[in-house]
């Protein structure tokens, strides 16, 4: 008798009680995966940018080439600072080494701004720009102020010059980019940059040649050193233990 009611009613009962949009349910269910499919296989294929958007990471070592100028003329090349507890360090010639050491210069912080927080006696501001001396320490005679004039003994004598900044991406581009914001500039690879004093209407002027070539060999001689030490081994023979010192092996690329 139960097998009959199941074999007749039962199936008829259940085909009628089903609900009418089962199948639609079905069909959004297969839709969705399928779209999960296509979408997890392109976001495989295209990885995010999200790596390359944190350059420079720790670690890593860049060189720029950099120049400061004031009412037309050329300053001296910044002193060299090979001790730094930051990521930025000047190189004769003022090439300048990003080598972020913490997450304050690194990536998106690898500014114009942040170099010159780092190094002594330098302040690079939208409206200040003063040089230090020797000793790391910043003088009136190179401390230049927008709507102040240029010195008498200057290619501008007497007008008034403003702060600016000028930046070429990369060593192909001609036509640098112009700003009063230090902190917009971060830093790229060979890039070229000029803090300048200067009259309204004059470009700074990219580095000099010497510049861009100590540049360039500096970024071409860099080295990635890697060192492996072995693990220590120890050795117990008729009740005397006997340790040997691992050696260690140091590799450059």
């Amino acid at each position: 008798m139960v097998s009959r009611v199941g074999a007749t009613g039962g199936g008829k009962a259940y085909k009628k009680s089903r609900p009418g949009n089962y199948y639609g349910v079905l069909a959004v269910i297969v839709v969705l995966g399928l779209l999960s499919a296509v979408v997890a296989r392109y976001d495989y294929q295209h990885p995010t940018k999200a790596k390359h958007a944190t350059a420079p990471a720790i670690g890593t070592t860049w060189f720029a080439g950099l120049s400061i100028q004031a009412c037309g003329t050329t300053l001296p090349d910044l002193v060299p600072d090979p001790i730094t507890a930051g990521g930025f360090i000047v190189k004769i010639a003022n090439v300048v080494q990003i080598s972020p050491t913490t997450a304050a210069d690194a990536g998106a912080n690898a500014t114009l701004s942040q170099f010159a927080d780092e190094y002594p006696g330098l302040i690079a501001s939208s409206n200040e720009l003063a040089v230090p001396n020797g000793k790391g320490q910043a003088v009136a005679k190179t401390t230049y102020r927008n709507g102040q004039a240029c010195p008498s003994t200057s290619k501008y004598a007497g007008q008034t010059g403003k702060v600016t900044y000028a930046y070429w991406s990369s060593i192909s581009q001609k036509k640098p980019t112009i700003t009063t914001n230090p902190t917009t500039i971060k830093f790229k690879e060979y890039m070229r940059v000029t803090m300048a004093f200067e009259p309204t209407g004059v470009t700074p002027t990219a580095p000099s040649a010497k510049t861009v070539d100590a540049m360039v060999v500096a970024g071409s001689s860099a080295t990635t050193t890697t060192t492996t030490v072995a693990p220590a081994t120890t050795t117990t023979t008729g009740g005397t233990t006997t340790t040997t010192v691992p050696s260690t092996t140091t590799t450059k690329g």
